[in-house]
């Protein structure tokens, strides 16, 4: 073989290893075997796996050059480089991509629980993982989901469900929703996840069991948006009427909450500071159903919403918020996740960090996905990869410990005080009812001409086609927004460079609506010119169709033009979170081309439709489409394996595991359901009520208690036959009254014999009910002298009217109940004065007694022992305590400081407080919330009281939470509540500015705490809003300025 060099290493490599292909533990993974055969490389690999077409033109080219020396150099190194490519992806790709998962495991997983859990994954834990899907019957070996294949299997399942009747509530914020005609594509926000949430919560109310479903969305009454999306309420037409609960108010409905701007249509970067907002008007809305659910199927008591699902970040956050509101589960669905467009954005190199943060608020956007974790009890995303590549990225997932923490659940073995998500796959499902695609026979182009001329064409398809020189080519269909991330303009330039490709198809590009280029946005608009100059570059003119507008209902027909052509559907996108309209493409008998990042990797596994390719490499994006242009017998391969194994997504299938996991969440409800009066005043617009119930109570208590201190015994039986015969709340509170001694009968502090009442196990009447404006004091500059100035201002403007008992007041601090105490008698203020306390960064609330009977230490306060139980949630306890008490350890240690933080007494169960000497030298906060949730430790971690404290508090705890849970326990009408604060506070300083209530900001006051935000993961500006009518600024701490103030806010 003289002249053929390359040839004789090539045989000489594969004589020293060995034939290796009779040995039948042969295999080509360096790792199995430890060695490799170049014999079964070059037959596995090189013949059979790599395209014969590319081979062939490769060695005709070569073989073309007469130079038998340069013939030889070309044959050589193209073998070379199809062996040594080929080898070191497969060996290097997959080994690095190993390593570099293991050790993100092990540096992720908690010290302190590596030393109690083996390394190792125990049978139960292997068996216990997220299923998948198979596309061979419907059923994986790993119990992944089954396949409706009778009438029989729905039925059994109506019959097992038919006596539950669920109340469901789903979020989604951003973009415009509408049950019909949804104007996708018209702005990055109104996508697949519009179109996703609308059939999810249609499909729901359709379930068998479900009664209602609530999809809380935005409402949006700005210029140039249709009217529909200003409706308050908007029905959802069911699936299937034989399917769906009959009552009052079942089904599935759409209920726009106003919160905002309300004159403008905005996109969801700038809905942060508005989303406390949303909160306040839900919580209105839930409530207001609950009372009117339980009239119809609650047999009285109150129906709470059986899980909250948000969808996306914003609506995660808001979730997380309601949820711990109300004290029921929380379901979280992320579609796109921030931390993994981050690193894509960041890997393109066209904007910094700080760039990215500005344009699209990404820090924000992950801390409310990272708070969305803390607080979910199940994460539900659409593909395997989701949980492992993208979830794995984040301080408060680790899919190795959840599953580890699982098994010892499982066990009732103890996890230390850490809680982590359940991650399901649930794919989306979509409604084929009305899909009618072409059997895939021999027969379809005799079978679609014969309709042609029995049947007009749809309008859309000449708007298509008359884009087209030959429209009878196929057609490579992409439906996209506009987007840089939809990675359309990679998708151009590959059709333009592949003359083979363009000879035989057309390429047609759905990017949404528009009238004018000018008036969209900025990114989008940059995309569009960028495709429009790529079709001038290329004179692709007659080979491209971009259409300027198609309605949501001519989607079917343009897959059915693209599918009638025997074309293919792409979607290029760098990453696709599921990719919805890959499975509508499948169920229209089009074969896909679709990213290798995402979701598509799943479907092309279950449905087996067609190739995956590198969205970053030109090249294999055109190779494929003419891969499947030009096979028609790999194209109808791929359409009838689409049809086949389509029945996966179905929407049945998506809601019946859906359900099952929302039955198989902790049951959990406000603590106080079992107190009628609770539920009853649980209005805010009706304060009338309850005052009259007090005055009756007034004169129950006249009557009955006589001067003497003793009961008189006809009241006393006329009492108790009453008592038999009603349970009003009145009557309990008699009940309670006749079982005080009698010493505290005769009392005349009307006072103290309340509080007496209240410090039982049920507190029924404070005082916040019967007023109708409650003033809170947030002012977080310590307990100093100037404290005590603005609380005497205040007391001064309230004390004007409190004597007629419309005014209430409550303080909010960061310090403990005995600070207070001692803080409150040194300064002279009368504890009567306050309705109640917030304390400890909203761990506790303290109502003020004149009893010192069952209060910590014996101070004129009673606690709130159902707002315990309520924010006791997932609170880690000793442990918690004990790993907060190890990290201060540390931090003395390695700054040589014996008393930088040091432990105190917060007086509380669900508070842990430390003492900081010098606050520079401390972690900022957001290090400590990486630190605690990295360990699966869900609190929150507040600095407070201008950096002198640190207070660890429950997950869904803080002082704006436990305002809603005054308004959820006893009606306080948070729209006439006004906060008053400074312009800088303690870390959790962000969450009291914004909602419905009112706020009073006293610029100049504060100003040390200014130090605690210098370091943060996003700024202030991005999650408060100024300009809103309900926050009024002063500029300085004077009495007259915040009169004036409150004249503003009309209080």
């Amino acid at each position: 073989m003289a002249g053929n060099d390359w040839i004789n290493s090539y045989l000489e490599a594969i004589l020293d290893v060995g034939p290796g292909l009779d040995d039948k533990n042969s295999s080509l993974m360096l790792r199995e075997r430890g060695k490799f055969s170049p014999t079964r490389y070059f037959v596995e690999e090189v013949i059979t796996k790599f395209d014969e077409t590319d081979l062939r033109r490769s060695w005709a080219m070569a073989s073309s050059i007469r130079d038998s020396e340069e013939r030889n150099t070309r044959l050589e190194n193209m073998s070379w480089r199809i062996w040594n490519l080929a080898r070191q992806k497969k060996k290097l790709g997959e080994g690095a991509q190993q390593k570099r998962k293991q050790k993100r495991e092990l540096s992720r997983v908690p010290k302190p629980l590596l030393a109690d859990m083996p390394e190792e994954l125990s049978e139960g834990e292997k068996g216990d993982t997220v299923n998948d899907i198979s596309p061979k019957g419907g059923v994986s070996t790993k119990g992944g989901m089954k396949r409706i294949n009778s009438v029989d299997v729905l039925k059994n399942f109506a019959t097992q469900q038919k006596e539950k009747k669920l109340y469901i509530v789903l979020i989604s914020l951003h973009g415009l929703i509408r049950g019909e005609n949804m104007e996708l594509g018209r702005d990055s926000d109104t996508g697949g996840q519009v179109k996703y949430v609308v059939e999810l919560a249609r499909a729901l109310g359709a379930m068998p069991g479900v009664y209602r479903v609530d999809l809380l969305t935005r409402q949006v009454l700005a210029p140039g948006v249709d009217w529909s999306y200003g409706e308050p309420t908007e029905m959802l037409n069911p699936l299937n009427d034989d399917d769906c609960e009959s009552g009052e108010s079942s089904g599935a409905y759409i209920i726009r909450i106003p919160f905002g701007p309300k004159d403008k249509y905005i996109p969801k970067e700038l809905l942060w500071p508005h989303i406390p907002e949303f909160v306040d008007g839900a919580l209105s809305y839930i409530l207001h159903m609950s009372k009117v659910l339980s009239e119809q199927i609650g047999d009285g008591k109150p129906v709470w919403p059986a899980s909250i699902h948000g969808h996306y970040a914003d609506a995660g956050n808001a979730a997380a918020l309601l949820s711990g509101a109300l004290n029921v589960p929380m379901l979280f669905t992320g579609h796109s996740l921030g931390r993994d467009k981050l690193e894509q954005i960041l890997k393109q190199g066209r904007q910094s960090k700080d760039d990215i943060n500005t344009t699209y608020r990404i820090m924000r956007r992950i801390e409310a996905e990272e708070i969305s974790v803390d607080t979910s009890e199940v994460i539900i995303t659409s593909t395997r990869q989701e949980i492992d590549e993208q979830w794995g990225l984040y301080d408060a997932f680790d899919p190795v410990l959840e599953r580890k923490l699982r098994a010892r659940n499982k066990r009732n073995v103890s996890c230390f005080g850490r809680f982590t998500p359940r991650p399901i796959v649930i794919p989306p499902g979509m409604e084929f009812k009305h899909i009618v695609p072409n059997s895939g026979g021999v027969d379809d182009d005799l079978q679609g001409h014969q309709e042609s001329l029995t049947t007009p064409n749809p309008p859309v398809w000449s708007e298509i086609t008359r884009f087209f020189t030959n429209p009878h080519k196929p057609i490579i269909l992409a439906l996209a927004r506009p987007d840089p991330k939809k990675n359309l303009t990679t998708l151009v330039k590959a059709f333009g460079e592949c003359r083979a490709l363009r000879d035989l198809a057309n390429l047609t590009l759905i990017m949404g609506n528009r009238d004018n280029i000018d008036e969209m946005s900025g990114t989008n608009s940059t995309v569009l010119l960028s495709i429009l100059k790529l079709i001038d570059k290329y004179d692709m003119y007659g080979q491209v169709s971009y259409p300027k507008h198609h309605k949501q209902s001519e989607v079917p027909d343009i897959y059915r033009l693209a599918a009638r052509t025997k074309g293919v559907f792409i979607n290029p996108a760098f990453i696709e979170p599921f990719g919805l309209t890959l499975i509508e493409a499948a169920a229209y008998g089009l074969p896909m081309v679709a990213t290798k990042n995402g979701g598509p990797v799943d479907i092309k596994k279950a449905l087996d439709n067609g190739l995956l390719v590198d969205p970053h490499d030109q090249q294999s994006i055109a190779d494929a489409l003419l891969k499947l242009v030009a096979d028609k017998q790999l194209w109808s391969k791929c359409k009838q394996n689409g049809l086949e194994n389509i029945h996966l997504f179905s929407w049945p299938e998506h809601c019946k595991t859906y359900l099952a996991r929302i039955a198989c969440c902790r049951p959990r409800y406000p603590q106080w359901e079992s107190c009628a009066v609770g539920y009853e005043y649980s209005e805010s617009q009706s304060p009338e009520d309850s005052l009259r119930d007090l005055n009756d109570l007034k004169i129950s208590l006249e009557g009955v208690i006589n001067d003497q201190g003793s009961v008189d015994s006809s009241q006393k039986a006329d009492m108790t036959s009453q008592s038999l015969k009603s349970k009003s709340s009145v009557g309990k509170k008699l009940e309670n009254l006749a079982k005080l001694p009698v010493k505290e009968k005769s009392g005349g502090n009307k006072v103290e014999t309340l509080a007496r009442i209240g410090s039982q196990d049920t507190i029924e009447f404070p005082g916040l009910r019967r007023n109708k404006t409650v003033f809170v004091v947030a002012v977080d500059c310590g307990l100093t002298k100037d404290f005590v100035d603005i609380m005497n201002m205040i007391h001064e403007i309230v004390r004007v009217d409190k004597k007629g008992g419309n005014l209430g007041f409550i303080l909010s601090t960061a310090s403990s109940i005995s600070e207070i105490h001692s803080f409150m008698k040194s300064s002279n203020i009368e504890f009567s004065e306050f309705d109640a306390l917030i304390c400890n960064s909203g761990s506790d609330i303290y109502y003020p007694s004149s009893s010192c009977e069952g209060s910590p230490k014996s101070l004129p306060f009673v606690a709130d022992s159902d707002y315990s139980s309520h924010v006791d949630y997932r609170w880690g306890g000793d442990h918690l305590k004990n790993t907060l008490v190890h990290w201060a350890s540390s931090l003395r240690e390695r700054k040589e400081d014996k008393e930088l933080i040091v432990e105190c007494d917060s007086e509380s169960k669900h508070c842990f407080a430390f003492k900081i000497k010098n606050f520079e030298s401390i972690p900022p906060v957001k290090d400590l919330r990486e630190f605690l949730r990295k360990q699966a430790l869900r609190c929150r971690a507040v600095y407070c009281q201008n950096g002198t404290k640190l207070n660890v508090i429950p997950v869904v705890a803080s002082r704006a939470q436990a305002l809603r849970y005054l308004y959820v326990r006893w009606g306080m009408n948070l729209a006439n509540t006004v906060v008053i604060m400074g312009d800088y506070g303690d870390t959790d300083y962000e969450c009291l500015r914004g909602g419905i209530h009112k706020t009073v900001v006293i610029n100049g006051v504060c100003n040390e705490a200014r130090k605690l935000h210098s370091n943060r993961s996003y700024p202030l500006e991005h999650v408060i809003a100024n300009d809103t009518p309900n926050v009024v600024q002063v500029e300085e701490c004077k009495k007259d300025q915040v009169i004036e103030a409150m004249a503003k806010l009309q209080v």
